[in-house]
């Protein structure tokens, strides 16, 4: 949720859907090697070129929902991380906002925790806030202002404040939450885009390549469930950074796969808390 700075690895939003780190990033999709093509490969001319604000973009596709994602790595059965996404919908001085909540922990002993608040234009995806703290007493709290990010950033609880203002060289929708791109485009068989990305942890945005590729069954939690699987690359160098497998309703993110610097592979599911569903 998603869901890039100091050394505690937190989650994604769906992931927000979605992995974060603490004081700058959690460890969302594009911190570890993986698999690459030829950038030649990355974007074919019928992609979707998008930025905050492009028409093809509607994050009011997504209602009020609640959702929990676990972490597994390299096949194992025992969820190494575990966290609880919701998306609240509300108003900002007349702006439609949506406010994800993000609570989670790391199950070993003496895990790290944390919560996460973001708040996103509800149409655009535009992130306005960002305010991480952790049970360690780590915070960030940034807003964006266009393509000017201030605010605060204490790396423990007896740490000095520090003051954020920089400016990026453009406007990118939250790494942590990029899983909520091609949902918010729509999930069609062939569809490519690129869209740049942002996250605490790095110096300037990137641009991800997302491909619709086809449906497939896949076993989430002990289910059988039809999702959309895509792919997320990096567009400079076609390495892919995640699997998503996608579904148009809660918990929309149901799985995700991305390979760590080691080779093993992290798996992210996604299970709906809603009780309508």
């Amino acid at each position: 949720m998603s869901p890039r700075g100091s050394n505690i690895a937190l989650p994604p939003l769906l992931v927000l859907s979605s992995l974060l780190v603490v004081g700058a990033a959690l460890p969302v999709p594009g911190d570890d090697p993986g698999v690459s093509l030829p950038p030649s490969q990355s974007a074919p001319p019928d992609t979707l070129h998008l930025e905050i604000g492009s028409p093809e973009v509607d994050g009011r596709v997504f209602p009020v929902h609640r959702a929990r994602n676990r972490v597994y790595v390299d096949g194992g059965t025992t969820p190494v991380t575990t966290w609880t996404n919701e998306l609240v919908l509300g108003d900002s001085a007349g702006r439609p906002v949506m406010r994800w909540i993000t609570r989670g922990e790391q199950l070993a002993a003496g895990g790290a925790t944390w919560e996460l608040l973001q708040t996103y234009d509800a149409h655009t995806l535009e992130p306005l806030t960002y305010s991480l703290t952790t049970g360690a007493g780590a915070e960030t709290r940034l807003r964006f202002e266009g393509n000017r990010v201030v605010g605060t950033r204490r790396a423990a609880e007896d740490a000095a404040v520090e003051q954020v203002d920089r400016v990026l060289d453009r406007r990118g929708f939250f790494a942590g939450a990029s899983d909520l791109i091609p949902m918010a485009v729509g999930l069609r068989a062939g569809t490519v885009m690129t869209a740049p990305v942002w996250s605490p942890g790095m110096e300037t945005p990137e641009v991800r390549v997302f491909t619709v590729l086809d449906r497939e069954t896949v076993e989430v939690e002990g289910a059988r469930v039809l999702a959309w699987k895509v792919e997320e690359r990096l567009q400079s160098t076609g390495r892919l950074l995640a699997t998503w497998y996608l579904t148009d309703r809660s918990p929309y993110m149901v799985l995700g796969e991305t390979v760590l610097a080691d080779g093993r592979v992290r798996r992210i599911t996604g299970v709906s808390l809603d009780d309508s569903r």
